[in-house]
C-alpha cells in the first residue's frame, strides 16, 4: 500500500501582508516657485511623450521637440535648484561634523553660507553676461536662445536671495542641520 501525502495540522508560516497606513501628506512647505517646477516638469513630460509618440509610433518625428525638451530640462533643473536652496536641502558632507566641536561647526556653517551666496551671485552675474552676449536663435523655433540664459540667471539670483535668507536664519537662530544634526534628525523623526 502506497502511503498518501502527509498533512500537518500545525499552523503554516505565511509572509505578513504589506499593510500600508494612510499618512497625511504635508504640503505646508510648498511655495509658488514649487508650482513653477511642477508646471515646467509636466510640460517637459508632454513634449518628451510627444517626441516619443511621433518618432516611434507615427514614424514621423517632430523636429522641434528635441531642442525644446533640452531647454525645458534646463529650466526644471535650475528651478528645482531654487527650491532646494529655499528648503536648505542641497547635499552636504555631514560626516566630519560629528567630531568637530559645536563652535567650529557654527564657523563652518557661516563660511558655507558666505561661499554659497558668493557662488550663486557670481553665477547669476556670469549667466547674465552670457545671456547679454548671445545673439543666436533657437534652431527649431524662432525664439532667442538668450531667453534660456536669462532664465538661468534669474534662477541663480533667486538662489542667491534664498541663500542670504538662509544665512540670516542660521545666524539669528544659531543652529542649522550642520551645526546641530542630532536636533534636526529628531525633528525629522518626529514628523515620521
Amino acid at each position: 500500500m502506497k502511503p498518501g501525502p502527509q498533512t500537518s495540522h500545525a499552523p503554516q508560516e505565511t509572509t505578513p501582508a504589506l499593510h500600508l497606513e494612510e499618512e497625511e501628506i504635508d504640503l505646508s512647505d510648498l511655495r509658488w516657485d514649487d508650482a513653477l517646477v511642477m508646471v515646467i516638469f509636466w510640460v517637459l513630460a508632454f513634449v518628451v511623450f510627444l517626441q516619443f509618440f511621433t518618432r516611434y509610433v507615427l514614424n514621423d518625428s517632430l523636429g522641434w521637440t528635441e531642442e525644446i525638451a533640452r531647454f525645458l530640462l534646463i529650466a526644471v533643473t535650475f528651478t528645482g535648484s531654487v527650491m532646494a536652496v529655499r528648503k536648505n536641502a542641497h547635499i552636504a558632507v555631514e560626516f566630519l561634523y560629528r567630531w568637530v566641536p559645536r563652535p567650529l561647526r557654527r564657523i563652518a556653517q557661516t563660511l558655507i553660507d558666505l561661499v554659497s551666496i558668493a557662488f550663486y551671485a557670481g553665477l547669476a552675474y556670469l549667466s547674465g553676461q552670457l545671456a547679454g552676449r548671445t545673439r543666436q536663435m533657437m534652431v527649431s523655433i524662432d525664439v532667442p536662445k538668450s531667453l534660456v540664459y536669462w532664465f538661468v540667471a534669474a534662477c541663480f539670483a533667486a538662489m542667491a536671495a534664498y541663500a542670504i535668507r538662509n544665512a540670516w536664519l542660521h545666524l539669528r537662530s544659531g543652529t542649522s542641520k550642520l551645526i546641530d544634526p542630532e536636533q534636526h534628525a529628531d525633528s525629522v523623526r518626529a514628523m515620521d
